[in-house]
């Protein structure tokens, strides 16, 4: 484990292992959370690598009736769609759970996530602040969530969500805004790929301020669980 800037890294040799490890760790940061507040919070993110590790964390022996769970971002489309991250979330992680959580999903049935801000912002405010654990992963062009570089990124603003149009992706969609991520006692960013582990490299060594995750950064410390 070393650290660079305000980068905690946690290197493993496979998903596996990494799978493992970072079970523990949001186990231990949500019962803390729990001892301390009576409740607990728990941003995911969808994409290919949660599919492997939320199935372990589901079998964590937690009061997970006492934690609330949401989406880091989803895509503007209906939660049966096979796009959608609330689908992923339900089918690798909730339906392995012996006790359900809070879940709070982004999706409305508004036409357009612009419509929806007030919605989601009232859904999210439900979620004990602030949130116990933040958990990403990182594109290939260092966004988070559905923070993209360009996008315009307020840390003041007190929307907890903002609407986001992907540079080469068919839907649009809703992401915690920069706000609600910094909010958060701790956020951990799950790695794979040694191409993403070299991107890391690069923006830690000479940080590219038009990057949501060296954005991330400037606010908040985070922690790398990182395989090739």
């Amino acid at each position: 484990m070393s650290s660079s800037h305000l980068a905690e890294r946690h290197a493993f040799s496979d998903l596996s292992l990494l799978s493992e490890a970072l079970a523990q760790s949001v186990t231990v940061t949500l019962r803390n959370a729990i001892e301390r507040y009576g409740k607990a919070s728990l941003v995911v993110p969808g994409g290919h690598t949660p599919v492997v590790y939320l199935p372990r964390l589901a079998q964590m022996d937690l009061p997970w009736q006492q934690v609330f769970i949401t989406l880091s971002d989803e895509r503007w489309v209906e939660p049966t769609s096979e796009q959608s991250n609330e689908r992923l979330v339900r089918e690798h992680f909730l339906q392995h759970m012996q006790q359900q959580p809070h879940f709070i999903a982004l999706k409305t049935g508004h036409i357009h996530p612009d419509q929806a801000i007030t919605d989601i912002d009232a859904r999210l405010a439900e979620l004990p602040q602030p949130l116990s654990l933040v958990l990403l992963g990182l594109g290939e062009d260092g966004h988070i969530a559905s923070l993209f570089p360009g996008m315009a990124l307020n840390p003041d603003t007190t929307s907890l969500c903002q609407t986001a149009t992907p540079p080469a992706a068919p839907s649009l969609r809703i992401s915690l805004s920069l706000h609600a991520l910094i909010n958060s006692d701790r956020i951990i960013l799950v790695i794979t790929g040694k191409e993403k582990r070299q991107l890391i490299d690069r923006l830690i060594e000479s940080p590219d301020q038009n990057i949501p995750f060296v954005r991330l950064m400037q606010f908040k410390p985070v922690e790398l669980f990182e395989t090739d």
